[in-house]
């Protein structure tokens, strides 16, 4: 049956306010959701204090490394089985508990009780919680908008429900380095008064439009998605870590034999996917080369953009600002001031580009924002690393429009493309690449980065420390711990060398002069900038690698694809599974991946 006249004016919403209401709740949920999946990178120094816990000492390397991860980790992890239970149970339905649970998570991590690594442990627990929660919200929101808007303006909707999404990321860390000044636990206070209002606004206004699909829970594929994924990143979490004698813990057994079980359970999910009755996700859906080029470049853009933040962090807090007076303690939240234009070219690149691409196409927008993203890497790579400001502010505000650019055609093209009874378990899909993209180039980078600077930071360092009277076997020790140290002590704001050199003692012994020029705010930058810069030369050419790769995938996704509303056709579609209730849903069977938009009026 064809949409009637009112749902096409709305989307499917019954009148012309709703999805304006869906567009500003959901709009507010991936904002709190990606605020938080940072705002603690640059809290941690501050969190750790409050519990009294020093995260860089070896043995609580794991705590911090959790505390940053373990959020996305979660979050990848789960999004496509709540995808999938928005489709059989409720969108709507599933969202709106998101919003309950993340605020009651934000609530107990506020109220941590203990102290050390009981308190860390609390903290980690309550952030799983919190993800979980954060997760049903991310499953669902593209979902609910896909549903209330009319495919003239998904672009629009999707690309200003992303970007805010996006640039949640980096406002997190703003706002964690103001709050965390002030009081580590309002780091997670300030989710409590938008989560307990966006609660109830979500649950007041927001109804269920798409019909719900009955089905059996396909417990084997949730079981192994789960694992399979599960496994493989934390793996990549642990593969970070130094192992024995190794800068990295890849050649560990452990992280090897993560790896491998979690490649082979995703291949055993991808099996039973093909064999259930009602599957968790239909792998037919990849059939469709606009859903399947447009997850992977979507998960090559996120591979590339994910590390940014933790790069960008790193030289600014441990070497740039520094160099231009700003004492350790504070440059993460200078740091997180500095990269505004970031945040700004996605602010002003998103939804231009969403508007854009509901008249000219997604392929365009979204190609061509992931090849400006690429030139900025390869802008940044020119960089001296004590830079001019206004050159570095012009290359990330030129990546930020780059990201924006691809975000929001990217998404409305995935989303636009599937049936309406499948866009839960889609948008759990898309949001499951560009989470793992975040978590794969946290670990791909810096263990990039790590290996970069293994190579020449231990000669360095001890060169620098016995140039100022630290004698050799001390300063060859301090050289040769794992770089790891040195790299999360100038991201979370602490002075690099009195924090190596503070177990030794010899800053008690040393004279007085030496002892201030170590732990001054110009020996560390001017002696890891070689080093670093060696290591960032690596890791923006992986970079910039993936955001070209990631805009060749996009081009060859074929002209612009728009599932017809209602099931009344599958715009010539031959993947697209058919609804059983509806016999005119008929196949033909035509090249998918190169439909015009549908014909229908929606």
């Amino acid at each position: 049956m064809a949409a009637t006249t009112g749902e096409r004016a709305s989307g499917g919403g019954g009148n012309r306010a709703y999805k304006w209401v869906a567009l500003s709740n959901t709009t507010l949920a991936m904002t709190m959701a990606t605020i938080d999946a940072s705002i603690v990178i640059i809290s941690m120094p501050a969190i750790f204090r409050g519990i009294n816990l020093n995260p860089l000492t070896p043995g609580n390397v794991s705590y911090l490394l959790w505390m940053i991860i373990g959020y996305l980790l979660v979050q990848s992890v789960l999004v496509v089985t709540l995808g999938r239970l928005g489709d059989m149970f409720g969108r709507v339905r599933i969202y709106n508990l998101g919003f309950v649970v993340f605020t009651l998570a934000s609530i107990a991590l506020s109220l941590d009780p203990a102290q050390g690594p009981d308190g860390a442990l609390w903290l980690i627990g309550w952030r799983f919680v919190q993800a979980f929660g954060g997760a049903m919200l991310m499953a669902n929101s593209a979902a609910i908008l896909t549903d209330a808007f009319p495919a003239n303006q998904r672009g629009m909707a999707l690309g200003i429900n992303q970007i805010a999404g996006i640039s949640g990321q980096f406002v997190g860390l703003l706002l964690g380095g103001l709050l965390a000044a002030w009081d580590w636990r309002a780091v997670f206070w300030i989710n409590v008064p938008f989560g307990v209002f966006g609660t109830v606004w979500a649950y007041k206004s927001l109804r269920e439009i798409a019909r719900t699909t009955k089905a059996r829970i396909d417990w084997a594929g949730n079981v192994t998605f789960a694992a399979g994924a599960g496994l493989l990143l934390t793996a990549i979490t642990y593969g970070i870590r130094p192992y024995g004698t190794s800068a990295t813990g890849w050649s560990s057994p452990l992280v090897i034999g993560g790896l491998s079980a979690g490649v082979a359970l995703l291949a055993a999910f991808c099996v039973i996917e093909s064999k259930v009755r009602d599957p968790m996700f239909r792998m037919s859906l990849f059939r469709i080369r606009a859903f399947a080029a447009g997850n992977i470049a979507s998960l090559l853009g996120a591979i590339a953009r994910g590390g940014l933040q933790f790069m960008l962090v790193i030289w600014l807090a441990g070497i740039w600002l520094p160099l231009h007076g700003y004492d350790f303690t504070v440059t993460p939240l200078w740091a997180g001031i500095y990269m505004l234009p970031l945040t700004g070219g996605f602010l002003v690149a998103g939804p231009l580009s969403g508007t854009l691409s509901d008249r000219y196409g997604s392929r365009p927008f979204a190609t061509a924002g992931l090849l400006v993203a690429g030139s900025s890497f390869i802008g940044l790579m020119l960089l001296p690393i004590d830079f001019p400001y206004w050159v570095f502010a012009l290359l990330i505000f030129g990546n930020g429009v780059g990201s924006g650019l691809f975000a929001s055609p990217n998404t409305s093209a995935i989303m636009s493309s599937v049936p309406p009874q499948h866009r839960g378990a889609a948008s759990g899909m898309r949001s499951t690449f560009q989470n793992s993209g975040m978590s794969l180039s946290i670990g791909i980078f810096f263990t990039l980065m790590i290996a970069g600077l293994a190579d020449t930071l231990p000669h360095t360092l001890t060169a620098g420390l016995t140039s100022q009277g630290v004698p050799l076997a001390q300063a060859s020790a301090v050289g040769h711990l794992p770089p790891v140290s040195t790299v999360f002590a100038a991201m979370l704001g602490y002075n690099p060398v009195r924090t190596l050199l503070a177990p030794t003692g010899l800053l008690h012994t040393l004279p007085a002069h030496n002892v201030a020029v170590l732990t001054g705010r110009q020996f560390f930058p001017s002696l890891i900038s070689g080093p670093f810069h060696h290591g960032l030369m690596i890791v923006f050419t992986a970079a910039a690698v993936m955001s070209v790769s990631g805009a060749i995938v996009s081009w060859f996704r074929g002209k612009q694809f728009i599932y017809e509303e209602q099931g009344t056709a599958v715009a010539d579609n031959p993947a697209l599974p058919a609804r059983e209730e509806d016999p005119a849903a008929a196949p033909s069977h035509s090249d998918p991946g190169r439909v015009e938009s549908s014909r229908a009026t929606l």
